[in-house]
This record gives structure tokens, C-alpha cells and sequence, in this order.
């Protein structure tokens, strides 16, 4: 019994999931309390932000997102999706849905199931839609981010940027390996102290 036990802990602990690190790339501004206020974005149907990456994937985009109508019942479904060309041109990455309760307002994370290639120093576009719910707006601010400006629509705002942050997730190891690394160090512990 005492064997059948420890043999399911090991599996519970292996199927554990784990976090990653974010590492930021481009960012319009590094202030986190930036005050909320900006765009519509069911008004341009979609609103997005060019960016001249410098690594060659994207695995997240972070921007500011706040509930428009939060005096009713109803939160939203959004999705970004990643462009290459133009604001309107070739998809090559769309994020996870992201689902937003009635009244959020704050920094959010759109990841992509799996790290986008970009080629380092070339222009992407990133474009935030809201798929179902209530009125969203996303959060605008001056011409802080010199390569690149926010979309309304498919019309550039010159002098404007989204606020955002977006770069890398570095993976943490999984709770396996961890496991497997700390069964073998202690292992050869014991087999040092054996000899002794």
C-alpha cells in the first residue's frame, strides 16, 4: 500500500504545470500604474500597434484592457492576433482566447500557444478584437515607442501608441524535472556517505 501510495504522489507531482518567466522586448512604457483611457475597440472593430521586435519570437503581447459598460452583467472574450506587412496583412500567430470578467481593468497577458518567428529589426502589427461581450476599450497613450503606432481600425494614429509590453516566455522546469534532478542528487548522496 505504502508503495502504491508514493507511486501516485510521483505521478501527481509529474503532471504538474508550471509558469514561465516573461522577458520583455519592445515596450511603449515600463509603467505598470499608467492611468486607463483610450480606444474603443468594438468602435474600430479592431485596434492594434505596430512594433520592430528585436528577438525572433513573440511569445506575448500585454497591454492595458478596461471594461467600458461596467455597470452591466457582462465581461468579454478577446484575442490578439499577429500580422506580418501590414495592420490588415497575413496572420502568422493568434493568442489564446482571453477571458475578461465584468469590470476588469488592468495589465493582461495575450500568450500564443506556441512562440511566434519573427525576423529581428522588421515591422509586425499586433491587433486586439473582441470575439463576444461587452464594450472594451484598450489603453492609448502619446508617441512614447518610437518604432512603431497604434491602429484604429485600419487607419494609423501618427503620434500615438498603445500602451504594451511584449517579448519572450522562458519556460521554468516542470515539476517533473525537478523531481527527477533532487531523486538523483540525493542519491548520490546517500552512495557518497555509503562509502564513507
Amino acid at each position: 500500500m505504502k508503495t502504491f501510495i508514493t507511486l501516485l504522489s510521483v505521478l501527481f507531482v509529474l503532471n504538474g504545470h508550471t509558469q514561465g518567466t516573461l522577458v520583455f522586448d519592445q515596450q511603449s512604457s515600463t509603467d505598470e500604474d499608467f492611468p486607463y483611457g483610450g480606444l474603443s475597440i468594438q468602435f474600430y472593430g479592431s485596434v492594434g500597434q505596430s512594433f520592430t521586435p528585436s528577438l525572433s519570437t513573440v511569445g506575448f503581447v500585454r497591454v492595458k484592457l478596461y471594461d467600458a459598460a461596467p455597470f452591466n452583467p457582462f465581461g468579454a472574450t478577446l484575442v490578439m492576433n499577429l500580422r506580418s506587412n501590414a495592420i490588415n496583412g497575413p496572420i502568422i500567430g493568434t493568442s489564446q482566447l482571453l477571458v475578461l470578467a465584468n469590470g476588469f481593468a488592468g495589465s493582461t497577458n495575450f500568450i500564443f500557444s506556441s512562440a511566434v518567428g519573427v525576423i529581428p529589426n522588421s515591422t509586425y502589427y499586433f491587433e486586439t478584437s473582441v470575439v463576444s461581450g461587452d464594450q472594451w476599450g484598450i489603453t492609448a497613450m502619446g508617441n512614447d515607442y518610437p518604432n512603431g503606432n497604434y491602429y484604429g481600425g485600419n487607419t494609423s494614429a501618427v503620434g500615438g501608441d498603445l500602451w504594451f509590453r511584449e517579448g519572450i516566455v522562458v519556460p521554468e522546469p516542470t515539476t517533473g524535472a525537478v523531481l527527477v534532478a533532487g531523486l538523483l542528487v540525493a542519491s548520490l548522496v546517500r552512495n557518497r556517505y555509503r562509502q564513507m
